[in-house]
Formats: C-alpha cells, sequence, structure tokens
C-alpha cells in the first residue's frame, strides 16, 4: 500500500469509524459533569488545548529537533485524546466518565484550534511560506467531517437504537483498528529505512513529553484535591494524544513524511509510559485487596 492511499483515504475511514464507536458508546449520566463538577471539566480541557501546546514547546525546543520532527511533535500536542486514552483510563481504574466528557468536549473545540495552532507552529519552524500554504479552513471542515459528524451520528444512533449499538459496537471497533493498522503498514513501508534513526532521535523527546504530562495532569488535580481516580484520568487525558488525527494532519494535509513519522514514533512511545501507569494501578489495587481481605 503506498503512503498516499494509506493516509489520504484509509485513515480519515479509520478516523470516522472510530469517532462513529465513540459517539455509539456515549452515555448522558457521564456528562452529568458538566452541571456537578463545571471546575473540573474546564480546568481538564484547559489543560489538553492550551497546558500541553506549552509543554510541547519547552520539550521539543530543550531537544533541539530538526524543523519537521519539532512541527511534527507540536501537531501531536494539539490533538488531545481520543478513544485510545478512554480506553487507557479504564485499564487504569480511572474515572472513566470524565475521561469520555473531557475526550467528547475537547473533540468539538479540536477542529477549530488545531489548524490554527498548525498553522503558527509551521510558520514559526518552517517558514511563513510554507504557514501560508497550509489550508486552515479546509483543515478545519475536514476534522469536523471526519471527527464532529461521526460522533453526533454515532450519538444520534444510540438514542434511537441503543440495542442495536450494543450488539454492533465491538464490530465498529474491529473495523476501525483494522483500517488503523492499514495505515501504520503503509506508513512504515514508506519509511523503514528511516524509521530507526527518526526513532532513536525522537524517543527521548517523546517519552520525557508524554512522562511530564501525565505528571502534570495528576499534579493539577492534586492541587484541586481531586480523588485519586480523577487524577489518574487527567493524568491519561493530558499526556496521551490522538496520534491518528496528527497523522492526517501531518501526511494527508501537510504530506511531510517525517512529520508523519514523528506522529507513528510517538503513537508506539506513548504506549511504554502508559503501560507503566496501568501495571503500577494493577499492582497497588491488589495490594489494596489483599490488605481488605
Amino acid at each position: 500500500m503506498e503512503h498516499g492511499i494509506a493516509v489520504q483515504l484509509v485513515l480519515p475511514l479509520a478516523l470516522f469509524t472510530i469517532m462513529l464507536g465513540v459517539g455509539m458508546s456515549l452515555r448522558v449520566p457521564e456528562f452529568s459533569l458538566l452541571w456537578r463538577q463545571p471546575n473540573v471539566v474546564f480546568v481538564g480541557v484547559l489543560s489538553q488545548l492550551l497546558l500541553l501546546p506549552l509543554l510541547g514547546f519547552v520539550v521539543v525546543s530543550a531537544f533541539d529537533l530538526p524543523a519537521a520532527l519539532a512541527v511534527g511533535i507540536m501537531v501531536l500536542t494539539f490533538a488531545p485524546g481520543g478513544a485510545t486514552s478512554n480506553m487507557i483510563t479504564y485499564l487504569s481504574r480511572g474515572d472513566t466518565a470524565l475521561s469520555v466528557c473531557l475526550t467528547a468536549i475537547s473533540g468539538l473545540i479540536t477542529p477549530i484550534s488545531m489548524p490554527i495552532l498548525t498553522a503558527l507552529a509551521v510558520s514559526y519552524w518552517m517558514g511563513e511560506q510554507a504557514a501560508i500554504e497550509f489550508p486552515i479552513v479546509l483543515t478545519m471542515v475536514k476534522l469536523m467531517v471526519i471527527s464532529v459528524l461521526p460522533a453526533l451520528l454515532g450519538a444520534l444512533v444510540h438514542h434511537r437504537w441503543p440495542a442495536f449499538c450494543l450488539r454492533i459496537e465491538r464490530y465498529v471497533k474491529a473495523l476501525a483498528g483494522l483500517f488503523l493498522v492499514l495505515v501504520v503498514f503503509g506508513i512504515v513501508k514508506t519509511n523503514w529505512e528511516q524509521l530507526p534513526a527518526l526513532t532513536f532521535q525522537l524517543g527521548p523527546s517523546v517519552l520525557v513529553l508524554v512522562s511530564l504530562a501525565m505528571f502534570l495532569g495528576y499534579w493539577i488535580a492534586r492541587q484541586m484535591r481531586l480523588n485519586t481516580e480523577q487524577g489518574i484520568s487527567l493524568a491519561v487525558e493530558v499526556g496521551i494524544q490522538n496520534a491518528a488525527i496528527a497523522l492526517l494532519i501531518t501526511g494527508g494535509i501537510l504530506h511531510n513524511s517525517e512529520m508523519a513519522a514523528s506522529a507513528l514514533i510517538y503513537g508506539v512511545l506513548m504506549n511504554i509510559p502508559a503501560f507503566i501507569l496501568i501495571a503500577y494501578r494493577f499492582y497497588t489495587s491488589r495490594q489494596i485487596f489483599n490488605r481488605t481481605v
């Protein structure tokens, strides 16, 4: 599969299917946080959309990454959460309702904020001419069609036919997973010779970025005196980004294989801190269970 086909056709299908599944899994009680704890939701969304890009700028500047790789990482910081962060929160025994709520709200804002912030990043690292060539309005429309529209459609289907949603939800997730595997295969095949060097070059900055973001998310939650489960949710939602959306921007719109490869490498390496968190939460929960038995 050619890189262009993978990113231009299969990846939008994957994202559409993923967001359709997210919409079909939404439940009204998960949004009760909006009126029960609006400050938590506000701080969570603000941390995703503002704190993480600022942290990303500090990290890529500190590691002095080449321009294309720096833009690739910054694009990732503009794409908060997704179905992956919801699953990691669930496996980490966090507040899944808070995670889903933050994902849904940031998902409505990202199609507007991400193209603007991406244009600023491209202008800063790649020059003014490259920023002029970036289609902001077209990107907004594409993100709306690929992310917001299917989520709303999925929510509507769930509201109208909840039993039907329960029956097909796993098939929708499986189809989305298949599409993503095809995309990853296409990008890996195209960048096979450069991937080892890029992984070595990006690895430290990616791991530092994810780890610091997760720590800051948890620290903010503790400063707000939130419980441990909500702290875990903020840690994951701030630290784990939507690599699939970043791939769409870097590969499908900016047409830059280095940027797309950086998004792919991030999508792999971000699982290391996530796995450590899941393992730690599993271990501590077992310890608590053993003490109570």
